[in-house]
């Protein structure tokens, strides 16, 4: 593929994830009356069921991309993903539809290991970052159109139309790589699969600081994304009595990160990933602290959450890629199961920290400003030990 098509396609691997989770959120309400949901709270585990498996997928796909390159693997879960949502949009019960959505999950994190690996079979350091950057510029618009797509396929159906829509996207997605995809890892790079080698790959991936540092970076920062979207509905509709402006509000929030991605990957290479990321970092904890003295002085509203949410969106916007490309950085030469081991770590760490704070939703938006504050925090302290004591050094990886 040229270089546009590359970035394009790997912006809607990323999509298929994004629709996965953000497609269905007009449609939570809908869901919990017929399935008989009876805590909102509950709803979230629609969204959290899906992370789940997202985040323990990602351990096989790795080792499996590795031994036999990543066209296969992919082309494989994605007719997985497309079987897996036929089957969510035709669940009767709770409890079968969080099944789908495991396995939904499941299918699905193969894009986000083999977008990470074979960006990396073609790119290094700060190229790397540029190149999700754009791609994630691309696949934030998802996001921002994913609700009002949602909204309007409500209007012309039940919600299990969602679950179809989902499954005809992974479908294009699928075609598109069978026909456009080349394989990225050449034969002689190929790691046989053996508990030996397994056993390398993880040592070489779990001991390195930077790796396994930024990994966790991330996931606390993801971890705020999951937050937010898995309580959009509930702060926005419950607590702001928003319902009809929900997609347009939503949007722009997910807008912001767009506009951070764009913005990280024309200032990256001439900025490098420490200072822009740990710059972020000290922003977000700063406007969290100025958004919970708002909270407490009583002058909360639906246009400070907007200002306050945008901005913070906009801070893990730009954490986001750099900790991804300064994670891999190391251990390139095993992209496919690093990416697998720190695609878990941040998944699942994600899902920990999004649903601790989302759960803790009591109708205002104090425990989300709280846990951003203590994201920034924990991001900082970890940052500052994976780099030795020392923030804002120039670093050439």
């Amino acid at each position: 593929m040229r270089q546009h098509e590359f970035v394009a396609f790997i912006a809607a691997l990323m999509a298929v994830n994004a629709l996965g989770v953000d497609l269905m959120l007009p449609a939570l309400a809908d869901i919990g009356h017929q399935l008989g949901i009876a805590t909102a709270n509950h709803r979230q585990w629609i969204i959290t069921a899906y992370m789940l498996g997202f985040g323990a997928g990602q351990l096989v796909y790795g080792p499996l991309a590795d031994r036999f390159g990543r066209r296969p693997v992919l082309l494989v879960t994605l007719i997985g993903f497309v079987a897996a949502s036929v089957f969510a949009a035709g669940s009767q019960t709770f409890a079968a539809l969080l099944g789908a959505r495991i396995l939904q999950g499941l299918m699905s994190a193969s894009t986000r290991v083999l977008a990470v690996a074979i960006v990396r079979d073609r790119y290094s350091g700060r190229q790397m970052a540029r190149t999700l950057s754009v791609a994630q510029m691309i696949f934030f618009l998802v996001p921002i159109l994913a609700p009002t797509l949602g909204q309007a396929l409500l209007a012309f159906g039940p919600w299990r139309f969602i679950f179809y829509a989902l499954a005809g996207f992974a479908a294009v997605v699928l075609a598109w790589s069978f026909v456009r995809l080349r394989e990225s890892l050449p034969v002689e790079r190929r790691i046989p699969l053996s508990l030996a080698s397994l056993r390398h790959s993880y040592a070489l991936t779990l001991t390195n600081r930077f790796s396994a540092g930024y990994a966790v970076a991330a996931s606390m920062t993801f971890g705020g994304i999951i937050a937010f979207v898995s309580s959009a509905q509930q702060i926005f509709v419950d607590e702001f009595h928003a319902g009809q402006r929900f997609t347009i509000l939503f949007a722009v929030c997910a807008f912001s990160m767009g506009c951070a991605s764009f913005a990280n990957s024309r200032l990256v290479e001439r900025l490098g990933t420490r200072l822009i990321s740990q710059s972020a970092v000290l922003a977000l904890i700063a406007l969290s602290l100025l958004h919970l003295g708002v909270i407490a002085g009583g002058r909360e509203s639906l246009w400070t959450y907007m200002l306050f949410q945008a901005l913070s969106m906009t801070c893990i916007g730009l954490c986001g890629s750099n900790f991804g490309a300064m994670a891999m950085e190391p251990v390139g030469h095993i992209a496919g199961t690093a990416s697998s081991i720190q695609g878990f770590i941040t998944s699942v760490g994600a899902v920990i920290v999004g649903s601790l704070i989302g759960q803790s939703y009591n109708g205002t938006t104090y425990p989300l400003a709280l846990g951003y504050l203590g994201i920034g925090v924990a991001v900082l302290a970890l940052v500052y030990l994976v780099e030795g004591g020392k923030l804002f050094h120039a670093r050439n990886r």
